[in-house]
């Protein structure tokens, strides 16, 4: 009789960044993968901004899980949504789409859920102004901005129009200066020439910031040039501001002074903070282990949790050294943790070394011809900074299609200002009902 040895049992939380590239570094590896996701794909996040400004479709920047990791024959794919970790009994305990409930016992477990959007404790401002961390968010604000447009060619009055032609975007972040510029962009070359009532030119766009600078994790160097663009595009930048209400028609702002300011805007857009995801808490109450202020669990530095080597922690809800929620630090990380487990599996019983993150260079795309990139003490912007911001975000996508799918679609828009993926649901996308507008 054949003995049946039943392989090592890997969970994997997430099927972002950090969770693929933990995934693939199993492939080879005497072990059976568990991929946890609630959704089906896996999303390239920093092209989020463009599938919500019409110029991604949502295909070229999410690829399905199990299309990706197909010729991962120890790789199994499950959807649904991690609620609860037992570690005595090492399992994980999900919640599935329809509400049922399922256990996933684990040998191993990696932790790569990533981080969601933060409201400071104002989740009520969700409702009027949406975050970017998932393609229903993306899908949400690009119904959101084309409808604004429609909305304020058939207003009624001046006020009205004023009202719908006006975006406020919270955060000043590499998401808050992306979508500033898209916005700007559209209503100044994608739309200038389409409506007969409204000037699509005459929107405006509002950026709040609670620091001095944009994009200040760039240095002030770049941000200064990435502050004079926006404005060249005729974003108006109100740095120094704390919002301290939302609502259906606009937000009130506080500046150092304490000051309170009242913007109307029926467009509001969410870009600032993240918060670790409910999982995140589970498991550190389960281990003991102390979270920080925006919910990361702190890691050895081989990224186990301290006294449970059987869990690493990796991607942006790990805290280790200050490191930033970027989606190389999740690649890498995702990376180091499936290397060092498959060491362990395959018996190597050396120590794994520290991880350490190579920093290759953060980027953030303004406008047509205009990105500004950090790559150690290298800064570049302008011209030569869109140039390695393409090869960057080429590089990275996920799949041959993708990326030829983003070279056509770009080289169109950047050619002609046109954006083909303009469609979007007007029955959904806005305010609650009884927020001031009809359903």
């Amino acid at each position: 009789m054949q003995d049946h040895v039943t392989p090592r049992r890997v969970v994997i939380l997430g099927g972002g960044f950090a969770g693929l590239f933990a995934a693939r570094a199993l492939r080879h590896s005497p072990v059976a993968v568990t991929v946890v996701d609630r959704q089906a794909h896996h999303l390239f996040q920093p092209l989020l901004y463009q599938c919500s400004s019409g110029i991604l479709s949502e295909g070229q920047i999410a690829q399905p899980l199990r299309k990706v990791l197909r010729r991962h024959h120890n790789v199994d794919c499950v959807l649904a949504d991690a609620t609860d970790v037992d570690v005595k009994a090492q399992l994980v305990h999900a919640r599935r789409p329809d509400g049922g409930t399922l256990e996933l016992p684990y040998d191993d477990l990696i932790v790569a859920v990533g981080m969601r959007q933060s409201y400071f404790g104002h989740d009520e401002f969700a409702a009027y102004a949406p975050g970017m961390k998932t393609l229903d968010d993306a899908l949400d604000i690009r119904r959101r901005i084309y409808r604004a447009f429609e909305m304020a060619e058939t207003a009624e009055d001046d006020d009205e129009r004023r009202r719908w032609l006006t975006f406020a975007l919270v955060g000043g972040g590499p998401t808050g200066v992306e979508l500033a510029g898209q916005i700007r962009e559209i209503a100044g070359h994608t739309l200038d020439r389409e409506f007969r009532t409204i000037d699509a030119e005459a929107a405006r766009v509002l950026l709040f910031e609670g620091s001095d600078e944009v994009l200040g994790a760039f240095g002030p160097a770049l941000a200064r040039r990435a502050a004079r663009t926006l404005r060249s595009l005729g974003v108006e930048l109100h740095m120094g501001t704390i919002v301290t209400d939302v609502d259906a028609d606009g937000v009130s702002v506080r500046d150092r002074n304490g000051a309170v300011s009242r913007f109307a805007a029926r467009t509001v857009l969410w870009t600032a903070g993240v918060e670790a995801p409910p999982i995140a808490g589970a498991l550190a109450r389960a281990t003991g282990v102390e979270q920080d202020r925006a919910g990361r669990i702190p890691v050895e530095p081989d990224l186990t949790l301290a006294g449970h080597p059987e869990i690493r922690v990796t991607g942006d809800v790990m805290s280790l050294n200050r490191l930033p929620g970027l989606a190389e630090v999740a690649m890498q990380s995702g990376a180091y943790a499936g290397r060092a487990l498959r060491h362990a599996v395959e018996g190597r019983t050396k120590r794994p070394k520290p991880f350490k993150y190579r920093d290759l260079g953060s980027a953030a795309y303004i406008c047509r011809g205009r990105a500004v990139v950090k790559v150690g003490r290298l800064h570049l912007s302008g011209v030569l900074g869109w140039f390695v911001w393409l090869f960057i975000h080429l590089a990275f996508l996920t799949g041959f299609r993708s990326r030829l799918g983003a070279v056509l679609s770009w080289a169109v828009t950047f050619a002609t200002s046109s954006r083909r993926e303009r469609a979007f649901l007007s029955s959904k996308g806005g305010p609650p009902p009884g927020a001031g507008e009809s359903r």
